[in-house]
C-alpha cells in the first residue's frame, strides 16, 4: 500500500473529523464537571429499582439546592449533581433520599468549591501546554542531525499538529456526550488527554525515527520513497501495540466501574485516533511540507 500517494485521502477524513469537532465546541462548549465549576456529586445505588427523577426532587426540594442535575445509571444507579454542600446539608439529603429506602447505598460523595474549580481549570490548561511545548522542544533535540531534506524542527511542529489532530477528535466526541447524553469533562478526561498525547507522540516518533534511520541509510534518493518506506516497517508494530492496549481498555469500559467508563472510553477513541496520524497524517505531511518547500 502506498500511504504518500493516499495522503489527500486520509487528509479529508482527518479535516473533516476535526472540523466537526472544533464546530461541535463552539456551538455547545464543553461540558465541563464539578471538578472545575465546582459542586457536588452524589452517586447512589438503590436495593430495588431507582426512584423516578421526579420522586427525588421532591424529596430534596426542602433543601433549595438549585438547579439539581439527576442521571441515572442502570437499573438501580442515581448520580445526582448540585450546587455545593457542607457536610450537615449532605447528611440530610442523604437522610431524605433513605426515607424512600431505607437500604440506600452512597457509593460516592465529592464536593469541590468554586475557587478549587477554577484552580484545577487553569492548571489543566498549563498541563497541555507544557507538556505540547516539551515535545517540541524534545522532538526538535532529537533529529537535530537531521536537516536534508527537511529541517529538524518541522519533525516537531507536524508531531504537534498530529497531537492536536489527537485531542481534537475526543473532545469534540465528549462535547457531543455531554450534550445528549450528561456526560461531563472532569480531572480524569484530562488525564486521559495527557495519556492519548504521550502515547501518540511515542508512536509517531518511531515512524520519524525509522525515516531518520533510512536517510541516514541513503536507502532511496526521494523523500517520499523513503518515508513510505519508513511507515511499511513500522505499521505492524504500532498496530499491534495499540490492539494490546485497546483489549486492557475495552475491558476496563464494559467491566469497569462507572467513575472510569468515560475514561476508558478516552483513552480508546485517543489511541485509535492517534495510530492512525501517527502512520496516515504525520509523516505524509513531512512529505507534503517537503513538496511545498521545494518547489518554492
Amino acid at each position: 500500500m502506498d500511504f504518500i500517494a493516499l495522503r489527500k485521502l486520509f487528509y479529508a477524513i482527518s479535516g473533516a473529523l476535526v472540523f466537526v469537532s472544533i464546530a461541535v465546541l463552539f456551538a455547545w462548549g464543553l461540558p465541563l464537571g464539578i471538578d472545575f465549576t465546582g459542586g457536588s456529586l452524589m452517586e447512589l445505588e438503590f436495593s430495588a429499582s431507582a426512584l423516578s427523577s421526579q420522586m427525588i426532587r421532591e424529596r430534596i426540594v426542602a433543601f433549595q439546592l438549585g438547579d439539581v442535575q439527576i442521571q441515572q445509571t442502570g437499573e438501580k444507579g442515581m448520580i445526582l449533581r448540585m450546587r455545593d454542600l457542607d457536610e450537615e446539608t449532605h447528611q440530610q439529603v442523604l437522610g431524605a433520599l433513605r426515607s424512600a429506602d431505607s437500604n440506600l447505598i452512597e457509593k460516592r460523595f465529592v464536593s469541590i468549591g468554586p475557587t478549587i474549580g477554577g484552580e484545577l481549570k487553569r492548571k489543566a490548561v498549563w498541563a497541555l501546554v507544557l507538556v505540547l511545548v516539551m515535545i517540541i522542544a524534545y522532538i526538535a533535540a532529537a533529529f537535530r542531525q537531521v536537516s536534508f531534506p527537511i529541517s529538524s524542527w518541522k519533525y516537531g511542529v507536524v508531531a504537534i499538529i498530529a497531537l492536536i489532530h489527537d485531542v481534537t477528535i475526543p473532545t469534540g466526541l465528549f462535547v457531543y456526550l455531554g450534550k445528549f447524553h450528561g456526560v461531563e469533562i472532569n480531572a480524569l478526561f484530562i488525564s486521559a488527554l495527557l495519556t492519548i498525547l504521550g502515547f501518540s507522540v511515542h508512536d509517531t516518533i518511531v515512524v520519524f525515527d525509522r525515516v531518520r534511520e533510512n536517510l541516514r541509510k541513503r536507502m532511496s534518493a526521494n523523500f517520499e520513497e523513503t518515508v513510505n518506506r519508513s511507515i511499511h516497517e513500522t505499521v505492524t508494530r504500532s498496530i499491534n501495540t495499540s490492539l494490546t492496549l485497546l483489549l486492557v481498555l475495552l475491558t476496563l469500559f464494559f467491566f469497569g466501574g462507572e467513575s472510569t467508563k468515560y475514561f476508558s472510553l478516552a483513552l480508546i477513541v485517543g489511541t485509535i485516533v492517534g495510530v492512525y496520524s501517527s502512520i496516515f497524517i504525520a509523516s505524509p505531511l513531512l512529505v507534503t511540507w517537503q513538496k511545498w518547500s521545494a518547489r518554492k
